[in-house]
């Protein structure tokens, strides 16, 4: 059958670094005080002019290059973000067109800090079913636009950045011992909105909002539906905890990442955490964990990734890749 194959990984971070120092200077809040509740010791911020588009463009232009295809053979894609440069195009087409990339299609999708799962199993349907035979994934996010710099308990988790892979289909055997997407599953459910949400939108109120959550509740469905998400897409291909090599998660915070390989009874060394020097990159987080893992040798060939995020709506899912 045929199986969506990771080809390459590319990551793109704003130069600016803001630390958690800096941080003590906007809201009433200390490095201490973020370290131990998240884990978090500093974020990257998009300059000023500085645009979703450009982060993932880069991403993308490295993902590509590390993936060591050309441009225009691929066929679609696909950009993860709650945060575009502009209502209409989307970003994706502008993205694909500083590429060089004419043909095929391109569209953004909104999952928020699912989105990168969302991208992914639409990629794999495309892939799967000869309706493409490469995809390139980007999740690009500059959340700093939409935070509510006052509000202690949103603007210390977030950051800007982006990051990229690039799927070929390649045909192989049809079992779990196969390379590329084994597994990707996507749920929602709207009941849940309030959670995490901005308060504003083009409809509503012809602004793009800020952002706000309750954050008790967030975590509460963040430690039961990801490490559920996981379990459904091991049992959809036959395989247990112990298969999973790493545990790439949403990069929300550290206490998340620690209490899912907790509920998974994976341990914590084998957590793939970038979240610390990043913070919640939100569609970008999973693909920048991967490059993370991908260019410093820790994932190899072979070995089997389980990647799965919760994000507002409430969204969730998980994507099993045999790298």
């Amino acid at each position: 059958m045929r199986r969506a194959v990771v080809l390459g990984t590319g990551a793109y971070l704003p130069e600016r670094i803001m630390s958690n120092a800096e941080m003590e200077s906007l809201v009433q809040t200390s490095d201490e005080w973020i370290r131990e509740r998240t884990g978090i010791t500093q974020r990257h911020i998009a300059a000023e002019g500085e645009f979703t588009s450009d982060l993932g463009t880069k991403a993308a232009q490295q993902a590509i290059k590390n993936a060591g295809i050309a441009p225009e053979s691929i066929d679609l894609v696909i950009l993860a973000t709650t945060t575009p440069d502009e209502t209409m195009p989307s970003t994706a087409t502008k993205i694909q067109h500083r590429l060089g990339i004419t043909g095929g299609a391109a569209f953004d999708i909104n999952a928020a800090c699912s989105g990168f799962v969302y991208a992914m199993t639409i990629a794999n349907s495309f892939l799967v079913s000869g309706a493409a035979n490469r995809v390139l994934v980007v999740g690009a996010e500059t959340y700093s636009r939409i935070l509510d710099w006052n509000d202690r308990t949103t603007c210390i988790l977030f950051g800007d950045g982006a990051a990229a892979v690039v799927l070929e289909a390649q045909e192989d055997a049809g079992t779990s011992a196969d390379r590329g997407v084994l597994f990707s599953q996507i749920h929602s459910d709207g009941q849940y909105t309030q959670l995490l949400a901005t308060n504003g939108g083009v409809s509503s109120t012809m602004t793009s909002g800020k952002m706000f959550m309750v954050g008790k509740e967030i975590y509460r469905h963040a430690v039961s539906k990801m490490p559920a998400a996981v379990d459904e897409a091991l049992a959809g291909v036959g395989l247990s905890h112990a298969d999973v090599d790493w545990l790439v998660p949403h990069q929300a915070n550290m206490r998340i990442l620690s209490g899912v390989a907790q509920k998974l009874q994976i341990s914590e060394n084998k957590v793939i955490a970038t979240v610390p020097v990043h913070a919640n990159t939100s569609a970008a987080s999973i693909p920048l964990a991967l490059h993370a893992g991908n260019t410093d040798g820790r994932i190899k060939k072979g070995q089997l990734l389980a990647c799965p995020a919760l994000g507002a709506g409430l969204t969730w899912g998980c994507t099993l890749i045999r790298w």
